[in-house]
């Protein structure tokens, strides 16, 4: 009791503790969320001051409204205080338009709410409202001053339309500043979107000039360095342009300020390889240049201290902010890192749910084979009790010696019972003749027993029969769950192995291309396991030039030090110029096959069947399969047998558990006894290791130079039994071997009182044919001629060579090019 105390207190303190621990811990997370928050949220509301202060061209001002009702459906919380932070930008701004600011947020915010009352509103429905206050606001003050032309008209109008395009604009920026995007990939519209925000955010600054020093030259130059060192050349130019666009509509006197950015963002773009210091050191170059052609002495030192101070503030910027904006900028390292971190998460998500559902199958599998062996035993001895009672109940429950027999003899009846149904299982023609003398001694009507317990027998035999049905499906169901599981455990290894960083190996083979002149696009190395490559490339080809066959294939095998080949090759149709090329392990070794048949004269539909065929894994197989009989149902069995052992092994099931679930689909699938032999060679084409599995099958056999090599096996076709025996032969074969595989009416055909092994060996010693087809035939007009009754029975023989594969350009080495490294295969 005192042990128990102790744990029962020790497991109070374990779970306390843990308690606390997870309300600590969703404590902190709480805290840094909110802390998140609280940062963007001040970060929105000093850019709503400055938008509120900001104007184009000294008497419009679109900028406040657009923001606001972007906010009303983006950060609603926010709104009220959104409110207060354009309302006191706007008393701070160069051109006083408090009164008519306010006037327009309370109109949209009564549009608005009158949208909602009719359950109209939603965020599309945004520019026009904005369009509508802003026109309707203006139109109506310059009826009231009495201010109205066509002048005014005009810019009523115009500011109208900025303040609706800049919300559809805020529309695509504002969830980037919040983080409220699910995805980590911007258009370039939206890009141009954000840029502009920002832009339209610095506007707000025109008129500070803190000791001669203009706050919006070095905030945009800032903003150019970032985007420049982000984005490169193309996007830094980019930003200056629209910066120096929007800059020059709030202060006309700034309109130089558009070349000078544009060509200062090129240069910082330009030079961002070398790190930040680099990229510093092309817009002071490019913001100098233009400066000494544009402006005076004292312009050009203004210009240089703004951009040394936009430099000191890119310097400070910490990495993670930059990191960050790279996520959203298409083509850049961090954004393509992020992509493959999310392909990643999706693959080892996806694996590890393929892996739950293998558990999943396998329990399953697991639980059938449980309950079909639980069932069959517990069930025998449930039958054996029941088959007593009735037998005892329908003859002995009016004799007059019941009581003698049962209740002081019951030990006795019961043995003399059971043995009598051992007998009557043992011989179904027991009679009443040979009942024993001793059982005829004790019951007074033996012959009436005996009738009764052969009827109750033959209802048990009935009944047995299903439950072996039953308990077959049921074995059959399991094994198929054990393949499926199998095949999914395989997928989930395979799914963890295409998730392998192999970006040095893209690298060194893309360098090692454009080494030779070739124009690669984009290299994705898929596999680099052996045997299993897999390098996808999509480059510019040359008419005339198979650069593919001649040039990359032989380059590859070379650095990979195994034979690759082009597996797949075809044009873009929405890309011209440019082709998809699939790179893979090219097989050491070929087959070739050759078939040969004929069928009795009265028979339309030959019972034998075969297949030639790789199962894409390395593999190729060579099978061939004898209906019982001959005809359309002969056909029909051995079709079936092929054809799905076929398919299970080329989804990667065990050969074994194969056999055994096409057996089981051929016992179940007709009731009456049909059966079918199958003879499968599975050749590893890169090492011409060779499995045999024959099931019922005449022998097949090597013929290697002048050497005929017997591969047999001693076991009953598929269909017949349930526990059906499968033997596996492997064999090495050698380049020029051809492998004979026949049914039973070619090696039956001599006759029974030949050794039929002896003598198919020296008929194929005989035979010199190199090419398969000729050596099927040959083979198939000798045995016609040694037959003496003719063609009996189905006759197919395939014969397969197997060939040391050549390739057809030699590899070569690059001077400097080194071999790649290989990845270990994902367990």
């Amino acid at each position: 009791m005192k042990q128990q105390g102790e744990s029962q207190a020790n497991n109070l303190r374990t779970w306390t503790k843990l308690k606390i621990g997870l309300f600590s811990k969703v404590k902190h997370n709480r805290l840094v969320q909110a802390t998140i928050t609280q940062k963007w949220s001040f970060l929105l509301l000093c850019m709503a001051f400055l938008l509120g202060r900001a104007t184009i061209l000294e008497e419009i001002s679109p900028f406040a409204l657009s923001f606001l009702a972007v906010m009303y459906f983006q950060r609603r919380d926010l709104v009220p205080w959104t409110g207060v932070a354009l309302f006191a930008g706007s008393l701070l701004s160069p051109t006083p338009h408090t009164v008519f600011l306010v006037t327009q947020l309370v109109v949209f915010y009564l549009f608005q709410k009158g949208m909602e009352k009719y359950e109209k509103s939603d965020i599309s429905s945004a520019p026009i409202l904005v369009f509508a206050s802003s026109f309707l606001v203006k139109l109506f003050l310059l009826l009231i001053m009495i201010d109205l032309s066509w002048y005014s008209l005009l810019m009523t109008a115009v500011e109208a339309l900025l303040s609706m395009v800049l919300t559809i604009i805020f529309i695509q920026a504002v969830p980037v500043i919040t983080l409220s995007r699910k995805n980590y990939q911007l258009k370039n519209e939206e890009i141009v979107c954000l840029i502009i925000l920002l832009a339209s955010v610095m506007t707000g600054t025109v008129g500070w000039t803190p000791g001669g020093i203009n706050v919006e030259y070095v905030m945009s130059r800032y903003l150019i360095l970032i985007f420049a060192f982000v984005g490169g050349a193309p996007l830094g130019a980019s930003v200056g342009v629209i910066t120096g666009i929007i800059l020059s509509l709030a202060d006309p006197k700034a309109l130089f300020q558009m070349s000078l950015l544009a060509f200062s963002g090129m240069l910082a773009g330009m030079m961002k390889e070398g790190k930040r210091i680099s990229a510093a050191l092309g817009m002071i170059i490019g913001s100098a240049i233009l400066s000494i052609y544009i402006g005076d002495n004292a312009q050009i030192m203004n210009s240089l201290l703004e951009s040394l101070i936009a430099i000191t503030l890119f310097l400070l910027t910490p990495s993670g902010i930059l990191k960050m904006l790279a996520k959203f900028v298409p083509g850049t390292q961090e954004h393509l890192k992020g992509q493959q971190d999310y392909a990643k998460r999706i693959r080892d998500a996806t694996a590890g749910r393929v892996e739950q559902f293998s558990q999943v199958f396998k329990q399953l599998a697991k639980s059938f084979k449980q309950l079909t062996s639980d069932n069959l035993s517990v069930q025998k001895e449930n039958d054996v009790g029941h088959f007593m009672n009735e037998v005892s109940e329908r003859s002995c429950s009016n004799c007059p010696r019941r009581g003698k027999c049962w209740d002081e003899s019951f030990y006795q009846t019961y043995k003399y019972m059971t043995n009598m149904m051992t007998e009557i299982e043992l011989n179904e023609r027991f009679g009443d003749k040979n009942i024993p003398l001793a059982w005829r001694r004790v019951c007074v009507k033996p012959e009436v027993v005996l009738g009764i317990m052969k009827e109750q027998y033959a209802l048990y035999q009935n009944n047995m029969h299903w439950r072996r049905q039953i308990a077959d499906s049921r074995q059959l169901v399991a094994e198929q769950l054990t393949g499926v599981s199998q095949v999914m455990e395989d997928l989930a290894k395979e799914i963890k192995r295409e998730g392998q960083q192999l970006f040095l190996q893209e690298e060194q083979i893309r360098s090692a291309l454009e080494e030779l002149g070739l124009s690669i696009h984009s290299i994705d190395v898929i596999c680099l396991e052996e045997g299993k490559v897999e390098i996808e490339m999509i480059h510019q080809y040359s008419n005339g030039y198979d650069e593919c066959r001649k040039i990359i294939a032989p380059l590859l095998s070379e650095i990979l030090g195994e034979n690759i080949a082009v597996m797949n090759e075809e044009r873009l149709t929405y890309w011209e110029g440019y082709s998809s090329v699939m790179f893979g392990s090219a097989s050491e070794y070929c087959v070739e096959t050759g078939v040969a048949s004929v069928t009795p004269s009265d028979v339309v539909w030959s019972g034998d069947s075969y297949s030639a065929a790789p199962l894409g894994n390395g593999k190729f197989a060579v099978a061939l399969s004898d209906g019982m009989g001959n005809g359309e149902r002969a056909r029909a069995e051995s079709q079936a047998a092929l054809g799905i052992l076929q398919q299970l092994l080329q989804s990667g099931m065990d050969e074994r558990l194969a056999v055994k679930s096409v057996n089981s689909v051929l016992l179940l699938r007709s009731p009456d006894e049909m059966y079918a032999t199958v003879d499968m060679a599975l050749i590893d084409l890169f090492n011409a290791q060779t499995t045999f599995l024959k099931i019922g099958s005449t022998p097949s056999f090597i013929k290697r130079g002048s050497e005929v090599i017997a591969i047999k096996a001693s076991n009953l076709p598929v269909g017949i039994i349930k526990d059906i025996e499968i033997d596996l032969v492997t064999k090495s074969l050698k380049d020029g071997d051809l492998l004979i595989m026949m049914t039973d009416g070619i090696y039956d055909a001599p006759g029974h009182a030949i050794n039929k092994e002896m003598w198919m060996k020296r008929v194929i010693s005989e035979i010199d044919e190199t090419m398969t087809q000729d050596f099927a035939d040959n083979l198939l007009n000798r045995v016609l001629m040694f037959s003496p009754s003719g063609v009996q029975d189905d006759m197919t023989i395939v014969v397969a060579r197997i060939d040391k594969r050549l390739p057809e350009w030699a590899t070569f080495r690059w001077p400097g090019f080194t071999r790649i490294e290989r990845t270990k295969t994902v367990s």
